[in-house]
């Protein structure tokens, strides 16, 4: 394990400390709202809390909104209550109402959620920043992701190419909801996450935004969250099922959206050519390696 890959287990379980203000140094700080949406997860939601805390990012809007736990969540939720903008623990329709719920009360500048089996690594919300100052319109800011074990332990690194709404369409998920924040004007403007998803509400909020005109992506390289790989996660149970449905569903609705005249063979094979080129051409080898190695060994 590499020191980097360290260091988010330890950001992750390290007691938070409040600091006093932060001095901006001259430097503005976009605020930032971030939501988990919670139930019966406390064996992780306090990694989750303490990744977003450690941030120790000067301009933060906190919300959890639980679905009424009854596993010693709300317990680990009130231990942060100081620190946090607002949670409740009622019952919901679902982690999308949830979310949703928590994007209602933001007032940040920008959004995001982070679920309470996932972490933000060490360092995200400050890039978040940097990369605004560097381009302030900027209305979607993405970067990489980790993804770890229930121990927090980096199992696989997802590196993101810069953002292509034809290879969101035709390649698949090309922004990671862990590594995510969202202009929040442009969801009051283009609609919040659809309720009506289970599984690929990340995937559908970034195609609908995609298919936009005007609204402009911005990938920032560096690891900013983990998903981790756990038993109990929607990703193990319903993958399969509702998530290829719901998939296929979102496909159908943003194609025609498309500015393009080009079919969809031909996306799929520019698309993965054009993540092969993104990585050699910064010299990531090792990790262009390993990736098709994984590919070959799926085939």
């Amino acid at each position: 394990m590499t020191s980097t890959h360290a260091s988010l287990q330890a950001f992750v379980t390290q007691p938070y400390q409040p600091q006093p203000a932060l001095s901006a140094n001259g430097q503005s700080f976009p605020k930032l709202t971030v939501v988990t949406p919670s139930y019966n997860q406390a064996v992780y939601l306090e990694r989750t809390i303490l990744s977003v805390l450690n941030q120790q990012y000067p301009n933060i809007e906190y919300f959890i909104i639980d679905g009424g736990s009854t596993d010693g969540s709300v317990d680990i939720i009130r231990k942060y209550e100081p620190y946090l903008a607002g949670w409740v623990s009622e019952k919901d329709k679902g982690q999308t109402d949830a979310i949703n719920k928590g994007f209602r009360l933001a007032t940040g500048d920008f959004v995001a959620f982070q679920n309470s089996d996932d972490v933000y690594a060490p360092g995200a919300f400050h890039r978040v920043a940097d990369a605004w100052r560097m381009a302030p319109e900027t209305d979607v800011f993405f970067g990489d992701m980790y993804i770890t074990d229930e121990e927090d332990v980096v199992l696989e690194e997802m590196r993101a190419p810069s953002f292509c709404a034809e290879c969101q369409i035709y390649e698949g998920m090309q922004v990671f909801n862990q590594s995510l924040f969202i202009r929040r004007s442009r969801l009051e403007q283009f609609g919040l996450l659809d309720e009506s998803l289970r599984f690929v509400i990340d995937y559908e909020i970034i195609a609908r935004l995609g298919v936009q005109a005007g609204v402009r992506f911005r990938h920032v390289d560096g690891f900013w969250g983990g998903f981790r790989i756990q038993p109990d996660a929607k990703s193990s149970n319903i993958a399969a099922t509702v998530g290829i449905q719901e998939h296929q569903r979102v496909k159908e609705r943003y194609e025609p959206m498309l500015r393009t005249s080009l079919g969809a063979s031909f996306w799929q094979r520019y698309c993965r050519i054009r993540k092969l080129m993104t990585f050699v051409l910064k010299g990531e080898f090792g990790y262009v390696r390993h990736r098709l190695q994984l590919r070959q060994g799926r085939s």
